[in-house]
């Protein structure tokens, strides 16, 4: 008897009270893929890419919820093992967050359309806080920016929102460095950049950068590029002072330079320079520079193509590229090493624009 119990509790792992042993998830680590989806159709999802693998995982929220998220995908954060889903419906009053548990996608929470409006972009501040930019409600061309933008504060212990900051017209791209968040808009209307204090969620100053300030993120100098008025700019994240302003010469008149990155060592900007032909198709190339220059001289793509989202992987160096070929398609994900070189290629959903890496 003493032996075949002993056995038995071998077998179910039962004897043993200190083991904590967990069954594996199905999205560890790897890279979540935002669609974006075409607007109108409202077909936005995520897609998950394992770490050494090829195979992409489709629509990953629809898969563990049997439901699809009902809108544009705008942006994907995690904090402290949640996901955080940001939902831009083309409807009126149908735009959402969708908390999710990161490791199993099983949905968590909804924040409804009554509490956020036009979501754009989602950022870690705390192992219990999260900041998402939004535009609020908009009108119509030319009155797109109709309302004051503002950063809408995310408790994760509760999933709920606290508070939403009144910051500029257009609210979209975000930087947390130390104890603030810099946050910049699209709106050419707008010209400063709002510093947040996170710890108390209010906006302590501005910094007049230039028209639609794109704040991109702090580089191995400790500081923080922004690309406004047409031209890229140093700014100290201390004094908030314009240091430097860099000098950027296109490769052919009439490109326009975007989809800045930073390499995973914060050493290299990459970015696009681009037009659209006759056909209103974009055309451009790949470019890299170090965040050293103060001139920008682009004359060798590092790689001939356009993207229509990129992404620096921070634990490989390796560049991500989502590739639309139309938003009524499958887009692409293409990979590349450092120096432009490529991995591979890998059919992915509608609009692939942004990657959220998982390590």
């Amino acid at each position: 008897m003493k032996r075949t119990l002993i056995v038995f509790c071998a077998f179910l792992y039962s004897c043993n009270p200190d083991d904590n042993t967990q069954p594996e998830q199905p999205y560890g680590k790897g890279v979540i893929v935002v669609n974006e989806g075409n607007f109108t159709d409202n077909n936005g999802t995520l897609s998950f890419l394992p770490t050494g693998s090829p195979a992409l995982s489709y629509d990953i929220f629809l898969k563990e919820n049997t439901r699809s998220l009902t809108g544009g995908v705008s942006g994907y954060g995690e904090v402290n093992g949640k996901g955080i889903i940001l939902v831009d419906n083309s409807g009126a009053g149908q735009d959402k967050i969708e908390i999710v548990d990161a490791g199993t996608f099983k949905s968590e929470a909804t924040i409804p359309s009554a509490e956020i409006e036009n979501p754009r972009e989602v950022v870690k501040v705390s192992n219990t806080k999260a900041y998402v930019t939004a535009w609020d409600a908009t009108g119509n061309w030319p009155d797109t920016y109709i309302n004051p933008g503002y950063i809408a504060v995310l408790d994760l212990t509760t999933n709920k929102l606290t508070k939403k900051i009144p910051v500029q017209h257009g609210a979209q791209s975000i930087v947390v460095s130390g104890n603030e968040a810099f946050v910049g808009n699209i709106y050419s209307g707008r010209t400063v950049i709002s510093v947040v204090d996170i710890t108390t969620d209010a906006v302590k100053q501005t910094i007049e950068a230039g028209a639609n300030p794109q704040v991109i993120g702090v580089d191995a100098n400790n500081k923080l590029w922004v690309y406004a008025g047409g031209a890229l700019k140093k700014i100290n994240p201390s004094s908030k002072a314009i240091e430097s302003t860099v000098k950027l010469n296109p490769a052919s008149a009439g490109q326009s330079p975007g989809k800045f990155v930073l390499s995973h060592d914060k050493k290299t900007l990459y970015f696009t320079l681009s037009a659209y032909d006759e056909n209103w198709n974009e055309v451009g190339q790949v470019y890299s520079t170090s965040v050293d220059a103060t001139t920008i001289n682009a004359t060798t793509p590092l790689i001939r193509k356009v993207f229509y989202g990129m992404a620096a992987d921070p634990e490989t160096g390796n560049l991500y590229g989502g590739l639309a070929p139309s938003f009524k398609q499958a887009g692409y994900v293409f990979r590349y090493q450092p120096n432009g070189t490529l991995i591979d290629s890998i059919k992915a959903e509608i609009a692939p624009a942004k990657f959220f890496f998982r390590r």
